[in-house]
C-alpha cells in the first residue's frame, strides 16, 4: 500500500516534471526519471533513452511552441500517479509531416507516472485522443479561402505518410496480467 509520505513525495515529483516541461527546461524534466521513457498509446510510439526523449520534446515544441497544459485532478495508485490534464498549444511548426495549420488546439488527456519498487519513475505512458487534435488543427483552416486549398491537402499527405510507421512491440504486444479470483 502506497503511504501519504510517498503519495506527497510523487506527486511533488510529477508536478515538477510538468512545471519543467512548460518552461522547456528538458535538463530539469530529465532529472525525474534516470532513465526517459515516454509511451504514446494512440500513436503507437515510443520515445526510450536521453536522446530519444529530448528530440521529441524538441519536435513536439516546434509543432507547438507554446505548448501548456492545465491540470483537471491527481489519483495515486499503488505504483503510479494519474493526471487528466487538458493539453493546449498553437501549431506554428511542422508535426512530423503535417505542415502548420496556424490552429489552436485543447484536448483532455491523461498521463500515467510509473513508479518501480524503490520510488523511481520509470514511465510516462500518455493516452488522449489524436483525432480531436487533428480536427481542432484542420477544423482551424477556413476552407472557403482558396489559399488553405493547398495546406489542407498537404496536411492530408502528411497524415497519410505518417500512418505507415510501425507501431512500437512494447505497446502492441502486451501479456494480459494473471488475476487472482
Amino acid at each position: 500500500m502506497t503511504t501519504e509520505a510517498r503519495r506527497k513525495a510523487r506527486q511533488k515529483l510529477v508536478l515538477d516534471h510538468f512545471r519543467d516541461e512548460v518552461r522547456q527546461d528538458w535538463d530539469a524534466v530529465l532529472s525525474t526519471f534516470p532513465h526517459p521513457h515516454y509511451e504514446l498509446v494512440p500513436t503507437v510510439v515510443v520515445h526510450d533513452g536521453d536522446q530519444a526523449v529530448r528530440d521529441y520534446y524538441r519536435e513536439s515544441r516546434v509543432a507547438f511552441p507554446d505548448q501548456r497544459h492545465e491540470i483537471i485532478s491527481f489519483r495515486h495508485s499503488d505504483d503510479a500517479v494519474i493526471v487528466e490534464f487538458w493539453l493546449m498549444g498553437t501549431h506554428l511548426g511542422p508535426l512530423g509531416s503535417i505542415p502548420p495549420t496556424g490552429s489552436r488546439f485543447r484536448v483532455r488527456m491523461s498521463a500515467y507516472f510509473i513508479f518501480d519498487a524503490s520510488e523511481t519513475l520509470v514511465c510516462e505512458r500518455v493516452y488522449f485522443d489524436t483525432l480531436s487534435i487533428l480536427k481542432q488543427l484542420l477544423g482551424g483552416l477556413d476552407m472557403r479561402s482558396p489559399k488553405n486549398w493547398l495546406l489542407a491537402v498537404r496536411c492530408f499527405k502528411g497524415l497519410l505518410s505518417m500512418s505507415g510507421a510501425k507501431p512500437a512491440p512494447e505497446l502492441t504486444e502486451t501479456t494480459p496480467p494473471v488475476l487472482a479470483d
